[in-house]
Formats: structure tokens, C-alpha cells, sequence
């Protein structure tokens, strides 16, 4: 199966000026986190000097392992000079314990909703 499958919207971010929203998909791990990688620093390249944030909705994810972290580390690692990233993650999720869990959080803002991380 293709990361592709899994991504309810992959080539479909919610723009906003200076912002893109990506929903990530239901489970982020060995089989998809490395197609996952290009497509969303993809999206990001495209906006070029104009990115500002690259806001992650982890909200409908209910399964992410290391590699879902190692992701989100590349990911942040790939952005242009100057461009932030936010994630989304319910509070109870599996994905916001995950990020607890590895202290990801102390390095990348996580937000209860999708309004306050795009207005971030």
C-alpha cells in the first residue's frame, strides 16, 4: 500500500497566507512514514520564501511508532530558514502521548485544535 492510500488528503493542504495545513494520516510508521517525507516537504518547497508555518494535523491519527517522530524531526529539519511547524494532536490521542513520551513536544508546539495552530 502507498502513502498515498493513507493520507485522507494528500494533495490537498488548506492554505492559508504564509500557513499550510496537512492532515496526517491514520497510522505513521515503517510502512509509509518514508513516502510520507517527500510528499509533505513537497508541499512545503512549493510555497517557497512565502511558508511561515507548516501546520502537522495529527488529530486523526491513531497509531504513530518512532518513525512517525523521525518524520516529524525531518521534516523540521527540511524546512527553509525562518519557516516554523506546528502540530495538532488530541490531547488523549495516541499521538500526543508518543510526542510526550519522546520530548518532541519540548522542541515542536503542539496544539489542541487546528484554529489556535494556524493562528499561531
Amino acid at each position: 500500500m502507498s502513502a498515498v492510500t493513507f493520507l485522507p488528503n494528500p494533495t490537498e493542504p488548506r492554505d492559508l497566507p504564509g500557513r499550510v495545513h496537512l492532515t496526517m494520516p491514520a497510522e505513521i510508521d515503517f510502512c509509509n512514514a518514508e513516502q510520507l517525507l517527500p510528499l509533505i516537504v513537497s508541499e512545503a518547497q512549493a510555497r517557497g520564501d512565502r511558508l511561515e508555518v507548516l501546520v502537522l494535523d495529527l488529530t486523526a491519527t491513531c497509531f504513530m511508532d518512532s518513525q512517525g517522530i523521525r518524520l516529524i524531526n525531518d521534516i523540521r529539519h527540511r524546512l527553509r530558514p525562518g519557516a516554523r511547524m506546528r502540530l495538532v494532536a488530541r490531547p488523549e490521542g495516541v499521538a500526543s502521548r508518543v510526542l510526550e513520551l519522546t520530548g518532541l513536544r519540548r522542541d515542536v508546539p503542539v496544539y489542541d485544535n487546528l484554529a489556535e495552530a494556524m493562528a499561531s
